[in-house]
């Protein structure tokens, strides 16, 4: 791999057959199941795993390989085939597994795949695990013979018992409602259609035939082109539109306008402080969040605390603070009450019951909060780590957001990976944003060119 570390934000990505490997997806397996007996996550008994995967042509051999290698480390696998990332993690905390691994890439394009790890309840691996992992890579171990290994068995009702979980959850059924499903010919070509039609709606499905090599292909969360002339071809009331292993979700209303996850995000917090569920009026969502939503849920009577850009941030500040809603723009949605990390198909069915419950169009209930234009610019070929130090940039955003005032903020961030400074500024007119912007590019260029 390129980076210093494997483990990124979300798991091990990267080119399928030429970054993970199936050597690799067995290795990790290995090293997983021996750092986690280590840690004592196993209390001395036989451990189970359950794994799943998107249907990738990769996660075929993928998905062999780390049960190949959690089986020969002496653990017991239940194949749950291909699942959303989210019903894997769930099914991990319902059946009380050990451990669980999801072979997907998300949103990236097919060619890629990746490998992420479970704990004991369905929640991500800390870093320091994680660590520990990929320091295990490879080492030398005992290896158990005869009925020390561990047997591989399909898990046949894993998508019955993950759909009926979704069910169990929805405060108002979808009856008299037409919903799009964009699919993203992912991990939940069948079980999102399934669950919307079992809660009463009417479902058009688009983007529902994976062949394994066609996930993400024009399709799904990162291309809703066709979801928008689907919706409105087929007179329905809006759409949905998931990723490739179905953990984000964005929204069309019947008009064809995209609502983004910031605006299912307040639609969500204002439909859960009414039923007394959010956890303290409060929403975890990023730093990249529209200001418009923040100032939007704060007329309500919400507050929204801020986290660094990755749903890993935003899990750990719900986690923190006890929260019960979190999220991100891209929609990415995480309700803690109802599982351990971001769910598509169950953020629209949460979306699809507020309307239900509500009378409303898809389009009032988003109207609750304006967009304030952002303007983004990623300065490339800088000297990254002198960020922070650097007096004048400092001074050149102090004096954007005096500028600003209430009405606007900025936003200065490194990139993981690259020699790159990502510049934010939003304000209520898009005209002063890019003033600004272009201003502090300027600064930010003169002063940490390399």
């Amino acid at each position: 791999m390129s980076v210093a570390r494997l483990f990124g934000t979300d798991g091990v990505r990267g080119l399928a057959n030429q970054d993970i490997t199936a050597e690799l997806a067995l290795d990790l397996s290995v090293a997983a199941a021996h750092v986690l007996a280590e840690v004592g996550a196993f209390n001395g008994h036989r451990p189970v795993a359950v794994v799943g995967r998107d249907p990738r042509a990769s996660g075929e051999f993928l998905a062999a390989a780390t049960m190949a290698g959690l089986a020969s480390a002496g653990v017991d696998v239940r194949d749950a085939g291909v699942l959303p990332t989210p019903a894997i993690a769930y099914l991990v905390a319902e059946q009380d597994a050990d451990l669980g691994a999801m072979l997907s890439a998300s949103h990236n394009p097919m060619p890629d795949n990746g490998i992420k790890f479970f704990a004991r309840g369905g929640h991500k691996l800390a870093d320091e695990l994680e660590d520990r992992i990929e320091g295990r890579l490879r080492d030398d171990w005992q290896r158990p013979t005869g009925a020390g290994v561990g047997r591989i068995t399909p898990f046949l009702d894993g998508a019955d018992r993950y759909v009926a979980h979704l069910l169990s959850v929805l405060p108002h059924r979808l009856d008299g409602l037409h919903v799009v499903i964009d699919a993203a010919h992912g991990a939940a070509s069948d079980v999102a259609p399934r669950a919307f039609r079992e809660a009463g709606a009417e479902v058009t499905l688009i983007g529902g035939e994976p062949d394994g090599l066609n996930i993400n292909d024009g399709y799904g969360s990162t291309h809703t082109g066709r979801l928008k002339e689907a919706v409105v071809a087929a007179g329905a009331d809006f759409g949905i539109a998931l990723d490739g292993d179905a953990d984000r979700c964005l929204a069309v209303d019947a008009a064809g306008g995209e609502v983004d996850g910031d605006q299912i995000m307040a639609i969500l917090a204002l439909a859960m402080k009414e039923q007394g569920v959010l956890r303290g009026d409060t929403l975890v969502a990023t730093v990249m969040s529209n200001l418009g939503m923040i100032q939007a849920l704060g007329s309500e009577g919400i507050k929204v605390l801020q986290t660094a850009v990755g749903d890993r941030y935003v899990l750990e500040g719900m986690r923190e603070g006890g929260y019960t809603l979190g999220g991100e723009q891209s929609g990415h949605v995480v309700m803690l009450d109802h599982g351990t990390t971001g769910d598509g198909t169950l953020t629209g069915l949460m979306l699809a019951s507020r309307v239900a419950a509500t009378g409303r169009t898809l389009a009032d209930l988003a109207g609750i909060m304006s967009h304030f234009p952002q303007v983004l610019v990623n300065v490339k070929d800088v000297d990254k780590a002198a960020l922070e130090a650097n007096s004048a940039v400092a001074d050149a955003v102090r004096a954007a957001e005096g500028e600003l005032g209430a009405n606007g903020r900025v936003l200065l961030r490194k990139s993981g990976t690259e020699p790159v400074v990502r510049v934010m500024v939003e304000a209520a007119d898009g005209d002063q944003a890019r003033d600004l912007a272009d201003r502090l590019v300027g600064v930010v260029r003169a002063e940490l060119a390399l």
